[in-house]
Parts: structure tokens; C-alpha cells; sequence
């Protein structure tokens, strides 16, 4: 009975083995053939993880592929703190490479952190250096000394940007923030053509970190395009240096210098004073372009638009004489010329190389106010230049219908409307360009990861004035360089120069304080090539755009016209009366 029941309780436990071994083998089978492929693919999740693979941006060029901004290959240095056996010692050999603290470096790789960084954007040349160095050192360890050997240390690539021409055109090209986006500039207004596509790369992942050195690429990342500008790195630098040294001996607030082509509207240099530095830390407040940001009153250089009007509604002739005083009382106000002088009789002609203000008053009357302001839009007033820089201003003007008594008079000769000196160059652009105003632009074409350039779309263009308003024109600005003008400072020996000066008050806070100097004008003035005009804000002391803008203008076009091979003029001026010592009838 009792060896029964013995007997029994063995085969029970037989069967329970025998039932395990089953069940073991089944979960074998299941694991390593029927569902292996399952388990693989949760022991991959589990230990992979996918992350992204930096794409480098594209270059920022000028039209001859002189690199103003590109990206340079970068080291990520990180470590796995638990393989840091020996972490004074790697610390002090680490430290004076990567250009930190010893006690800064200690900080970051002492811990139990399976990935951890140490230095962002190292050069290749330093982790080089570093690894050479750790090499040397483990070398010279003993067999016994093992456990000392610094291990633990691993790259990771990375981009950083690099602005080879410094402060030379930073206001145009700006920069990246820390995260590798524009911030400012083209690099912020491109920035999607700029920044291409990242890629992915696989990597072990232990205790929820990346385990340096086992990345591997899956999906190739994608470089941006290259940005292309029209700006020509010659013709900037000389701008730079004269608009820098300008603002400085004039203890200006700022200053501007652009060069035009006014057929194309393609900008050949865009320099502006004070600069930056991109290649150091800046603050973004302390950043702006102020071409295209910066609204200011014209003064005298927008009487070309209402002298052009009223020549283009054949209401006067260049050599029309008006009766121009020194004041001229209006039902509203008194308006003066910047200097005192008796009663004169000029020219159409005269009143713009005098920069009369009492008599652009009088050819202004001649138009109607919705005229005047249909003239104004059409130059571009109040409308963005779609030049395609990060906030540009479309400038500021009020609709006759909010217009007051003195509106008209002050719109007249450049007061009562705000524009960007970008909107100033092109106005004269038109002019140059027999009438037809085109939109300006910086960028000349896009090339892709393999080179492939695709040229820019051309620019829009749309009639102002008729070729004949605008060659009458030229012929009258062109005396404003003259010794009779108030630009002589301007003129270039050999060449036929024309071009107009404006010294107008600032508003600052709602109220008139200081001045804007400038002096905007092309040669050669019989066939004009280049525009170029010049802008200086808030001089101190001597303020009239003629002495400060005038020789500013004269450096930068002399180099131009000498850069690409234009040669002195082979036509002679026909002096225009300007006044009525040459004209018998006079209007009143």
C-alpha cells in the first residue's frame, strides 16, 4: 500500500517534469523558429534608437563665388562617464585642447551617464589632438597599470558656420543662432533654401542614453542649397571703407552705401556702418539692416520725383523760369530755402541744381494733390521693393484725402512721406533707366548639393515716366554736380556724372531733431550704368549731403567705373539755362 503510494507521488512528479521540459522546448521553439523574427525586431527596438543626422547648410556667396558665409565641419565631444576610469587625469590632458577648465571638464565626465557632453563644436583638429593625446598616454602605461588607460571619449559631427569676410557685409548676409537656424539676414530669410535636409543614423541605446561610437547612417542627409548674391566683394569693400570712414569722421549714427544696376535692379554692394562681427556671440536687438529697415524723410533728393511729374504732364520744361524767393507765404505756412537770397528767376533746371525749396514748392502747385501722390506711388513710395531682405519696410505716406494745408508744400520737396534708402536708390534707378522702375535684388541664383546653378527669376519692372521726361531729367541733375550745383564734390574727371543731394530734418519721437545727409546718383549720366546712393544718418556738426554724401559717392563710383571697364564718357554736356539771364519769358 504504502510502496503504492510512493509509486505514485514519483510519477507525479515525472509528469510535472516531463510537462516543464515540454513547455520549455515549446517556448524554445517559439522564440528561435516560429516567432524569431518578432522577438529579433523588439530586442532591435529596445536596444536601436534613430536619430537625426545633421545636413551641412548651404554657402552664401558673392557673384563670383567668394564664400561670405558656410558651414565647417564641427566635433560634438561626449563621453560615456561610466567607462572613465581615470578622470583627473583625463581631464588635465583634455582641458588645455579643447580650451576649458580642468574643473569644467571634470565636471562633465564624472557621473554614471552613458552619453554626456563635453565640448560643442570642436574643430577636427582638436579632437585629432585629443585622441593622439590620449593615445600617447595610454602607451606609456605599464601592463600592471591597465585600469589607468582613459577610455571613453567619442565624436560626434556636427556643423558650425563660419563668415569668412567678417563685419563686411553682415548687415545683409546676418547669422545662425546656437540651434543652427537663421537668425538674421539672408540666413534668415532663406533659411529653408539654406538649411537641406537631415538625414537619420541608428545607435545603441543603453539605460535611455545614446552609447557613443555605435552610430551608423541609414539615410543620407541632404546638404542645403547655395545662395548666390549679386553683391561683388571688390565693390563692398571699397563701399565699406568709405561709408565707415565717413560715418566715423562725421560722428554720424549710421551710414549707408548701395550700389545699383539700375537695368537688372541687381545690387553690386550693400554696405552699412555701424557693423558686426557674425563669427563672434551678438544679440539679435542690437542687429538690423538699416537699408531696408530704417525709414527716414528724403528732403531734397525726392524733389527729382516732383520735378519729373510735372515735366511728365508737360506742365513745365527744363528751362521754364519761375519767380523764386527766399520765403514763400502760403495760406498755411511760411516755407524758406535752406540759405538766404534775394528774389531770383530760374529754370526748372536752376531750382533742382540750387536745391531750391521755395520753388519745387511752385512747380508742385502745378499738380494736383491725387497727382502728386499717384506720381510718389508709382516711384515707389509707400510700397516694399520686394528685394527680399528680412524686414523691409514699405516706407510711409498718407492718402491725399488725410492730407493737411502743408502737406502738399512739404511733400513737394522730399518732407511729410518716410522711405528706406533702398526705396531712394531705386527712384533713381528709374530715372537712369529711361523711366522704367525695376525691383531690386540681392540674389542672383540658387546652386544645388551637386552644383547645378539656377539663375534668379528677372525682376518686375513697370514705366514711370517716358524715356524723353527721363533723359531730361539726367540732363538736369547732371548740373547739380556741376560748380553751379551743390555737389561738385560728387564729379569724377572724365566721366558724365548726375545726380541730386538731400539734407533733411529727422524725426525722432514725433518731433524734428538732427539731419539726414545723402547724395544718390549714376554714371555715366549720358548712358548710366551704376546707381549708387549715399545715406548718413544723424551727422554732427557739418550736415548738408553734398560735403558728406557728394565725396563718398565720388570714391565708390571712381572704382566702379574703373572695376568694370567703363570708359569716359566721348560726349560732351549741353548746358540747360538755370536761370533768365538765357530765357526772356519768365513765369510768375
Amino acid at each position: 500500500m504504502a510502496k503504492s503510494l510512493f509509486q505514485k507521488r514519483i510519477t507525479a512528479l515525472i509528469a510535472i517534469f516531463l510537462v516543464g521540459i515540454v513547455g520549455l522546448v515549446i517556448r524554445l521553439i517559439d522564440v528561435q523558429a516560429i516567432n524569431a523574427s518578432d522577438y529579433t525586431v523588439r530586442a532591435e527596438n529596445e536596444l536601436y534608437r534613430v536619430n537625426t543626422l545633421l545636413a551641412p547648410r548651404g554657402e552664401i556667396t558673392d557673384i563670383n563665388g567668394v564664400p561670405f558665409a558656410r558651414s565647417v565641419s564641427a566635433i560634438n565631444v561626449v563621453v560615456d562617464q561610466t567607462m572613465i576610469e581615470n578622470p583627473e587625469r583625463a581631464a588635465a590632458i583634455a582641458a588645455p585642447i579643447l580650451k576649458m577648465s580642468v574643473n569644467d571638464v571634470l565636471s562633465k565626465i564624472v557621473g554614471d551617464k552613458r552619453w554626456y557632453l563635453v565640448a560643442r563644436n570642436a574643430t577636427p583638429a582638436q579632437w585629432n589632438e585629443l585622441k593622439d593625446a590620449f593615445a600617447k598616454y595610454n602607451d606609456s602605461l605599464g601592463r600592471t597599470e591597465f585600469n589607468k588607460r582613459i577610455v571613453g571619449f567619442f565624436s560626434e559631427r556636427n556643423y558650425t558656420r563660419e563668415y569668412p569676410s567678417g563685419s563686411l557685409i553682415a548687415s545683409l548676409v546676418g547669422f545662425v543662432n546656437q540651434e543652427g537656424i537663421g537668425a538674421a539676414g539672408i540666413e534668415s530669410s532663406l533659411n529653408s533654401t539654406l538649411a537641406g535636409t537631415n538625414g537619420k543614423y541608428v545607435y545603441a541605446n543603453g539605460y535611455a542614453a545614446q552609447i557613443p561610437g555605435t552610430q551608423q547612417q541609414i539615410v543620407q542627409a541632404k546638404a542645403g542649397n547655395t545662395i548666390r548674391l549679386t553683391i561683388d566683394r571688390d565693390i563692398q569693400y571699397v563701399a565699406q571703407s568709405a561709408i565707415s570712414k565717413a560715418v566715423r569722421n562725421s560722428k554720424a549714427a549710421s551710414g549707408t552705401v548701395i550700389v545699383m544696376d539700375p537695368k537688372s535692379g541687381e545690387i553690386l554692394a550693400h554696405a552699412t556702418a555701424p557693423t558686426f562681427d557674425p563669427n563672434k556671440p551678438v544679440k539679435l536687438s542690437d542687429v538690423h539692416n538699416s537699408s531696408v529697415q530704417e525709414v527716414y524723410e528724403p528732403g531734397s533728393t525726392g524733389k527729382v520725383m516732383t520735378l519729373a511729374a510735372a515735366i511728365e504732364e508737360k506742365l513745365v520744361s527744363a528751362t521754364t523760369v519761375f519767380e523764386v524767393p527766399y520765403a514763400l507765404r502760403t495760406k498755411y505756412a511760411t516755407f524758406h530755402d535752406h540759405e538766404r537770397h534775394p528774389l531770383q528767376h530760374l529754370t526748372t533746371a536752376g531750382i533742382l541744381a540750387v536745391s531750391s525749396n521755395t520753388g519745387t514748392i511752385k512747380i508742385g502747385s502745378l499738380l494736383s494733390d491725387q497727382k502728386l501722390y499717384d506720381y510718389l506711388r508709382a516711384f515707389g513710395v509707400g510700397s516694399s521693393t520686394n528685394s527680399g531682405l528680412p524686414g523691409e519696410s514699405a516706407g510711409l505716406i498718407n492718402a491725399p484725402s488725410n492730407w493737411s494745408g502743408t502737406t502738399k508744400p512739404t511733400m513737394s520737396f522730399g518732407q511729410g512721406y518716410s522711405l528706406t534708402a533702398m526705396q531712394a536708390t531705386s527712384i533713381f534707378a528709374t530715372i537712369a533707366n529711361d523711366g522704367v522702375r525695376v525691383e531690386p535684388t540681392v540674389i542672383a541664383g540658387t546652386s544645388d548639393a551637386q552644383g547645378h546653378y539656377t539663375p534668379a527669376k528677372s525682376r518686375k519692372s513697370s514705366r514711370v515716366i517716358s524715356p524723353e521726361t527721363a533723359k531730361t531729367m539726367r540732363l538736369m541733375m547732371e548740373s547739380v554736380v556741376s560748380s553751379n550745383g551743390t555737389a561738385p564734390s560728387a564729379a569724377i574727371p572724365g566721366y558724365r556724372i548726375a545726380g541730386k543731394t538731400g539734407t533733411a530734418q529727422r524725426v525722432v519721437n514725433g518731433r524734428y531733431s538732427g539731419y539726414t545727409a545723402s547724395f544718390i546718383g549714376f554714371a555715366p549720366a549720358d548712358k548710366p550704368r551704376y546707381v549708387i546712393s549715399v545715406t548718413i544718418q544723424a551727422p554732427q556738426g557739418m550736415h548738408w549731403g553734398g560735403v558728406l554724401g557728394g565725396p563718398v559717392f565720388k570714391d565708390v563710383m571712381s572704382y566702379v567705373l574703373e572695376a568694370k571697364h567703363i570708359p569716359p564718357s566721348n560726349t560732351k554736356v549741353k548746358p540747360i539755362a538755370l536761370n533768365a539771364s538765357q530765357i526772356v519769358k519768365i513765369k510768375p
